[in-house]
């Protein structure tokens, strides 16, 4: 059973699991990708609680989120779905099938289109609001080489958090 919960609330264990990684699913018609983040940020903006997730132009998931209204961040608060996250963090769902391949169940979300991945504590559900492609020119150097040496920038996907629901 799950419980709806404010963002105030929940907002550590959500930064504090990211860096551990969490599930950004998005569903455009009729295809559903899953892949696996560890950068995002929560925050407030335009009197909204937004959740940004950065999604590389080269990956299949930026192909659905391009024509998606919206986004789910499924997040496994307890250690579970460790292999999961490290599957769909290295395979493109272009070749293969991870909700198949990973044992991965769909539930469908309260408020938007897209679903959430069942067996996890803590789900948002995302509106996207608005898209902002990074400009290369405007990044520090070190950060290009660091994160970026093969110029396949991020987009950053702004999504207005409608609902957040926690695992009673």
């Amino acid at each position: 059973m799950y419980k709806n919960v404010s963002i105030e609330d929940v907002a550590g264990k959500l930064v504090e699991q990211l860096k551990k990684g969490a599930f950004l699913t998005v569903k455009s018609q009729d295809k559903v990708n899953v892949m696996t983040i560890a950068w995002g940020t929560v925050g407030y903006i335009w009197q909204k609680y937004i959740f940004i997730t950065l999604v590389r132009q080269s990956r299949y998931t930026f192909e659905l989120i391009e024509r998606a209204t919206s986004f789910t961040i499924s997040l496994p608060l307890n250690g579970q779905l460790k292999e999961a996250l490290s599957f769909c963090g290295t395979r493109s769902g272009r070749e293969v099938d991870k909700f198949d391949k990973c044992g991965l169940s769909l539930l469908p979300a309260e408020k938007v289109d897209t679903p959430v991945i069942d067996g996890c504590d803590l789900y948002l559900e995302c509106q996207t609001i608005y898209k902002l492609p990074m400009q290369p020119e405007l990044l520090p150097e070190q950060l290009k080489k660091s994160f970026y040496s093969n110029d396949d920038y991020h987009v950053l996907y702004f999504g207005e958090i409608v609902t957040a629901r926690m695992k009673e």
